[in-house]
């Protein structure tokens, strides 16, 4: 499938400077998410079971269009959209094209009619919007990072105890890219045996003239290991199945951006859980010589073999993204994996009609916060440009 480059939808919202579109376009390749680079989805895909009403509120990342999208091929009607700044309206509403545009959050609030809200907002608004869904009635689906704090996260745990409503993450690293998503019917099949850790390396380009003034103040965002690091910590709770896990040492800096003294461009953390361990890389140093957003790669060590998943690009080898490659005691053999099905849309429409937890478990979607989160409070701030020190146990 032909896939949409972020930066495409971010300019043709108006929101990343002219003379980048071109450029964006030139660098456009497999994005590994599931978003059509043509049209929305027509319909539900022939795995859906269940229909649903939904709308969308906050509008400020355009990763709110693979949410969109997948909802639509899980089964979801789209009934209703909202956003604080109208120009963001223009190429949601010329993708799925006439829907209605709430003239407040209450009025999607009040129609009890919907079941799902989704929303991209700035991130830090999105747990307190999420209470206020939850609250209402209905179920949350929200971009990543879900919760920005660990306060946030105790008003979430605290409100789905009360309400008995869903607060999902669309952790998109995984859910909506098809290598990752081959790779767990790997990993649950026993294919490399027990998994032992997980290595995920996750390098984003920043396409500074893009971004929002929001993006550069890390209370806005969280810090690069909340945000981006989220994607990271689901893959380590998912793939080594554990249900319980701690950070053991984390650090971030700030080494190319200098002029945005808020924000941080570079991250790692360690994790232990009792499924196995995990270390993940964050940062924002993509070259521009790379033609896509990120080299994100993911290895997954068992006791009988490994994988290796180049998501996005290969950069010297086969063409486009979603690459697999696995030992095990068979040999080695590569998975073109770009025609694997997305489950997540069908799985999580079905989840909230039935009240199950087969898209995400919410325990374990939660956690992936709880060791970002915690791993953000507790990291070690390097000095720009100083080499990372020594962390002491």
């Amino acid at each position: 499938m032909d896939m949409i480059d972020r930066r495409l939808l971010l300019a043709s919202a108006g929101l990343i400077g002219a003379g980048l579109a071109g450029t964006a376009r030139a660098q456009s390749t497999a994005q590994g998410n599931g978003v059509s680079a043509n049209a929305a989805p027509t319909g539900p895909d022939p795995t859906a079971k269940d229909r649903i009403r939904f709308a969308v509120i906050g509008l400020d990342h355009s990763h709110i269009y693979a949410m969109t999208d997948a909802l639509i091929r899980g089964g979801g009607t789209l009934v209703a959209v909202h956003a604080s700044d109208p120009k963001q309206l223009v190429p949601f509403r010329a993708r799925y094209g006439d829907v209605k545009v709430a003239r407040s959050e209450a009025e999607i609030l009040d129609d009890k009619s919907v079941q799902v809200v989704a929303s991209a907002s700035i991130p830090n608004l999105r747990a307190p919007l999420g209470v206020r869904v939850m609250r209402a009635g209905k179920d949350f689906l929200s971009d990543k990072p879900g919760i920005t704090s660990l306060a946030q996260l105790a008003e979430v745990r605290r409100t789905i105890a009360e309400t008995r409503r869903k607060f999902a993450i669309m952790y998109s690293e995984r859910l909506e890219v098809r290598a990752a998503v081959k790779a767990g019917e790997l990993v649950h099949a026993g294919a490399i045996g027990r998994v032992v850790q997980t290595i995920n390396i996750a390098p984003h380009r920043v396409s500074a003239p893009s971004r929002p003034e929001w993006f550069w103040d890390v209370a806005n965002y969280g810090g690069i290991l909340t945000d981006i690091g989220s994607h990271q910590a689901d893959q380590f709770v998912f793939y080594t199945g554990s249900t319980e896990a701690q950070v053991v040492a984390s650090q971030v800096g700030n080494f190319a951006t200098p002029n945005h003294p808020k924000f941080q461009d570079f991250g790692d953390m360690m994790m232990t859980g009792n499924g196995g361990t995990g270390y993940v890389r964050v940062d924002w140093y993509t070259p521009d010589g790379l033609p896509t957003w990120g080299d994100g790669r993911v290895f997954i060590l068992g006791t009988e073999g490994y994988i290796e998943l180049r998501k996005y690009v290969d950069i010297q080898g086969r063409p486009g993204g979603n690459h697999l490659f696995i030992a095990d005691r068979q040999g080695t053999r590569y998975i073109d994996c770009s025609t694997v099905p997305l489950p997540f849309g069908p799985q999580f429409v079905t989840d909230v009609v039935q009240r199950t937890e087969i898209a995400q478990n919410q325990a374990q979607a939660l956690l992936a916060a709880e060791l970002v989160l915690t791993a953000q409070d507790k990291a070690r701030t390097l000095a720009g440009g100083q080499r990372p020190p020594v962390q002491d146990g």
